[in-house]
Order: structure tokens, then sequence, then C-alpha cells
């Protein structure tokens, strides 16, 4: 019998999108099969890892020994504070200096065009770019200058790429959505303007966005810090618990599309 092709959307937030990790856990563990993947932010670093061959056990040690040392390379403030020099090559190292077409599925990878306003989607070439493009939060990270366009975080414009997965042919797609703006008192630094900032843009726009998705997945991360490094156990355990409640919907879906066919 014909399977559907599944594909995954995982979306920005920062250290919230460590939450992946824990649905990524349950899908490996309960044979969801993943056709495709995209990502936006934090979520392109995790499909990437994915793409290479990581499994969500060598994902989650990544992340605990993550450091921000390695990627404050500050810098004199024109288009960002931090260089990315530093973070890029993390970026190239984790991911095996691979190119998009080394991977063992189809990955799509989303950054923002500051020019145009427009969506990019990287299906091909360097991931490590890619990844460096779409992680690049404005006033944070230096935009990435890749074939005459300036690019940012690719959460800027498309929080949650379930139209990409969409578009690259899948028949079911499942969205994971680690970002949304929760009301803070504690508002102290730049990063904590800006990416506030970002979450309340991103609330109407995310909305019409998952309507392309069959299946939304939402830890409940919104409350926590998109800093919260110190967190990665608990996000963890938080993607783990939401992927696993909705793991009969999911089921259930595949086996209706089968009928359907």
């Amino acid at each position: 019998m014909k399977k559907p092709k599944i594909g995954v959307a995982l979306g920005s937030g920062g250290a919230k999108g460590f939450a992946h990790i824990g649905v990524l856990k349950v899908f490996e563990e309960e044979g969801v099969p993943i056709d495709m993947m995209a990502g936006s932010s934090m979520g392109a670093l995790a499909c990437a890892l994915y793409g290479v061959g990581h499994n969500w056990e060598s994902m989650k040690k990544l992340a605990i020994a993550f450091n921000r040392l390695h990627y404050l390379d500050l810098t004199v403030p024109k288009t960002g504070l931090i260089n990315g020099r530093k973070v890029t090559g993390l970026i190239k190292a984790i991911t095996h200096q691979k190119r998009f077409e080394d991977c063992r599925l189809p990955i799509g990878i989303v950054a923002t065009d500051l020019k145009t306003g427009e969506r990019v989607v990287f299906k091909k070439g360097w991931l490590y770019e890619a990844v460096r493009a779409s992680i690049s939060i404005p006033g944070i990270f230096t935009p990435v200058k890749i074939g005459g366009k300036i690019l940012v975080d690719g959460g800027v414009i498309d929080r949650v790429p379930a139209t990409v997965v969409r578009d690259m042919g899948a028949d079911i797609v499942i969205a994971v959505d680690v970002g949304g703006f929760t009301p803070k008192q504690d508002i102290r630094t730049i990063f904590d303007v800006i990416t506030l900032s970002i979450d309340i843009m991103q609330e109407q726009i995310v909305k019409l966005q998952q309507s392309s998705a069959d299946i939304v997945l939402k830890p409940p991360v919104a409350m926590l810090s998109p800093k919260a490094l110190a967190n990665i156990d608990h996000l963890v355990e938080i993607g783990e618990e939401t992927a696993r409640a909705q793991l009969p919907m999911i089921w259930e879906m595949i086996g209706a599309w089968k009928e359907r066919l």
C-alpha cells in the first residue's frame, strides 16, 4: 500500500527550539516517518542536524555542550551586535561541512531578504550558509550576504514554514511551533527587546501560515526565555510530552490518508 509523504516544519524560537529534540525523539521511537523537513531559525538548525544524520540523542548532547562563548564575537554595532564568524564555524563543524544534496532527506531552510522583504528558501548549497542566514536575529547577528541578497532570521517572515514542506511535496504536514508571545515584565536587555518585538509581529502572520499544516504541535514553552539554555532537559521533555499526546491524531491522519487513497 502506498504511504503518504510526511513533511515536518520546525519553527523558530531561540533556545525554546530545543523542544524540537523531544518531538524528534518521539517520532524516532514510535516510527513516525519523516520524508522531508523545513525550518526557520532554530528549527533550521534542527533540520540541518537531522538531515546530516544526527538523531535526537546526539542533538541533545550538542545542545548541552553548547556555550555562549562559541558565538559571542561582538563587533562594533553597525548591522548587528555579533559578527557571527564563530557561530558559522560551529555550524560548519556540527553539520560536517555537508551540502543539502548530501542530506538523507530533502531539507528546506528559510531566511528573510531585507532588500526585497521576501522569503528565501534554500534547498541546495552549503548547509552552514543557509543555517547561519536563518538564525540571524535582526540587530543581534550581522546579516548574511548571499547572491546579492541580505539575509536575516527566517522567523521574521515565516515562523513555522508549513507551506514550504507542502510545496516540497508533503501529503501530510506536521508543524511544530515553539514561538509565541507571552507578556513579560522583566525586560532587561536589547536581546529581550528585539526578540519580544519579533514575537509580537509574528503572532498574526503565523495563524495564517499554520492553516497549511494538517497537525500543529505547540509545546507550551512560550513563557520561557529564548535564552533559556539552562532548561534544555526541561525543554526536551516538554517537546516529548506534546508529541506523545498528539501521536493518536498523527496515526489516525496517516490511516485516513491511506483509506482515501
